[in-house]
């Protein structure tokens, strides 16, 4: 029997994990979670009731890197994790200020006692570092890094496109782009309908 994965399409940390278990082809039965009707299976299988969480033989993992991580372990075809040390840095920062920063700015009506603008200011100040890194990729070559930080970024540039893009930020621009156009962003954004007790299994990814 396959793992159990529940994910959210839209949620960026369930993206991530996708991502990962596409390219190291484990093969998962897929549960669609609605957020505001989360199922009672879902609820006693993760421990922080957040997706994405993936039940293995083993135990739960309702970390999205360490989903990655698990999975990539089990297969890496693509040589994900064969990345610098500094890539875990970026991928931290990613995760901590700049995430901050972009609920901070996306979701700026639940922190009135936040100032937009500068939490706008201070994720920009991560992308540009982050511009200044990246060539095609982060590093030489595609690896964790890149597919842990992209759907951030994603979500980022569409709190206000038309800023994201007037933004000098050319190789993050380029990097971006290349992912949105792409067959794997493509593969992991499938629409699913919401899971339920009793229903059918789906597969993930698709055989």
């Amino acid at each position: 029997m396959p793992p159990i994965f529940y994910s959210f399409r839209r949620c960026p940390y369930a993206m991530r994990a996708r991502l990962a278990l596409v390219s190291s082809a484990q093969h998962v039965e897929l549960r669609e979670v609605v957020l505001r009707d989360k199922p009672a299976a879902f609820l006693d299988a993760a421990p922080s009731a957040t997706v994405p969480c993936l039940v293995t033989a083993d135990g739960a993992i309702d970390e999205s890197l360490d989903i990655m991580t698990w999975a990539l372990r089990q297969s890496d075809p693509e040589g994900w994790l064969d990345m610098p040390d500094e890539g875990w840095e970026w991928i931290s920062r990613a995760d901590g200020p700049f995430k901050d920063a972009l609920d901070h700015t996306k979701y700026a009506s639940r922190y009135p006692e936040m100032d937009a603008s500068e939490q706008r200011a201070q994720a920009g100040a991560f992308l540009l570092d982050l511009n200044q890194q990246i060539g095609t990729w982060v590093f030489s070559q595609p690896s964790l890094v890149d597919y842990a930080i992209l759907p951030f970024v994603r979500q980022f540039a569409f709190v206000d496109k038309a800023w994201f893009d007037e933004q000098p930020w050319p190789d993050l621009h380029a990097w971006l782009e290349r992912f949105l156009t792409s067959d794997r962003f493509a593969a992991i954004m499938n629409k699913y309908p919401q899971w339920v007790e009793g229903t059918d299994s789906t597969h993930f990814p698709h055989k």
